[in-house]
């Protein structure tokens, strides 16, 4: 697979594992109405959700996860 699949796949994996695909969509859906990432790739704005949205639930939950760097 190429470097956007493995991503993609990664994150839906990760995503599905716990149960974070409404926020992930709902910060991809904020993350378009923000001008600071009009000209950013898709690559990008999936990872910067991503990011986002894991961060999120690891300092809630107190969980340690694989870092996708």
């Amino acid at each position: 697979m190429g470097h956007w699949e493995d991503l993609y796949h990664e994150i839906h994996e990760d995503l599905q594992k716990y149960g974070l695909q409404k926020q992930y969509q709902a910060q991809l859906e904020k993350m378009s109405q923000q001008d600071k990432h009009y000209y950013t790739d898709s690559r990008d704005r999936m990872r910067y959700a991503y990011e986002k949205v894991l961060g999120e639930y690891q300092k809630n939950k107190k969980i340690k996860t694989k870092s996708k760097n």
